[in-house]
């Protein structure tokens, strides 16, 4: 499967800094390393397998296709990504799951819901 270049939008990943440090509190202070320019097919999220699994956070899904050496399934969950904001703000939404196949992977992004907080 080949991915049409037409179809194709340019988000950039932020990886989790691994030496992300505390606050006096205790809560861990989530840092992104450099963002990294991707070409992915993004879409909402949709169907009935879908629905079953994340139920009414559906909404706030989206359903991406990639075909590149940059995501890894295992190493980059949880790691941000910058879909309708600029590269160098905080990442509107994160990787929720990462699923390889022989062409292409395909990953679900999760809307942060803690955008401005």
């Amino acid at each position: 499967m080949r991915l049409m270049k037409r179809d194709l939008t340019t988000v950039y990943l932020k990886r989790i800094d691994p030496n992300n440090t505390q606050d006096e509190e205790g809560n861990d202070q989530v840092n992104y390393l450099a963002p990294i320019a991707l070409e992915m097919n993004v879409q909402s999220a949709s169907g009935a397998v879908n629905a079953t699994i994340y139920g009414s956070k559906l909404s706030s899904m989206k359903s991406c296709k990639y075909q590149g050496d940059e995501l890894k399934e295992g190493r980059d969950e949880n790691s941000g990504v910058c879909v309708y904001v600029d590269k160098d703000g905080n990442p509107d939404y994160k990787i929720n799951s990462i699923q390889p196949y022989s062409t292409h992977i395909n990953v679900m992004l999760e809307r942060n819901d803690d955008i401005g907080s």
